[in-house]
């Protein structure tokens, strides 16, 4: 994992501080150790980058981007980032299609190793500024692990730097709002709607969080 360590300490964060910056709320509240579930909204390929570049060097290899294996293990150059710069943890869809082995398996036992994920719940990247409907798949992993904390992560800025399908990074500033860890209760559609409407009013600020 040094080559983690070295491509976020060397490239990650100079060039996002060079073009673009971030303001971020409630680091105290980003989780450091796992096991940790953290969810974030998702409009550009910057927001992985964006996330995980504040996280503590010691803490990124414990620190998992989940992604589709078919688009990010598509190619060598792809499957060498994802595995050796970013540490991607893959999710096989074409088993989800086929019946498959349950995807959310792979997910639950990197918890189980302490392992800190990062879901984007509206699965591929939406439209600048869109917000898209979240899938139950994180909800669904909260169950299997209702001890572990999900950490809601409101990322906006990134749709107009680096939005969808355009190549040409535009220095905007980022700005990341953390809010305080949530644990799962009741059932898997009321934790959804809980954490989902987050994302549809400003997310609270840590000194609002109860």
């Amino acid at each position: 994992m040094w080559m983690k360590r070295l491509f976020f300490a060397l490239f990650v964060r100079p060039l996002l501080l060079l073009v673009s910056g971030i303001r971020a709320e409630g680091l105290e509240h980003l989780p450091t150790q796992g096991p940790a579930i953290v969810v974030a909204n998702h409009n550009s390929h910057l927001d992985t980058l964006a996330l995980m570049a504040l996280f503590p060097l010691s803490s990124l290899p414990k620190v998992r981007p989940v992604a589709a294996r078919d688009y990010f293990f598509a190619t060598p150059l792809r499957r060498f980032i994802a595995e050796n710069l970013v540490g991607i943890l893959p999710l096989d869809r074409r088993n989800v299609k086929r019946g498959g082995a349950h995807p959310l398996h792979p997910l639950a036992e990197a918890l189980d190793r302490g392992e800190i994920l990062i879901i984007f719940p509206e699965g591929s990247r939406g439209k600048p500024g869109e917000l898209k409907p979240f899938k139950s798949g994180f909800a669904h992993l909260a169950k299997m692990r209702p001890e572990v904390p999900v950490v809601p992560v409101k990322i906006t800025g990134t749709d107009r730097s680096l939005p969808r399908d355009e190549a040409l990074w535009v220095p905007f500033i980022l700005d990341i709002g953390i809010s305080a860890p949530l644990r799962f209760h009741g059932s898997v559609k009321s934790f959804l709607e809980e954490v989902e409407t987050l994302y549809r009013a400003p997310l609270k600020t840590p000194k609002e969080n109860p």
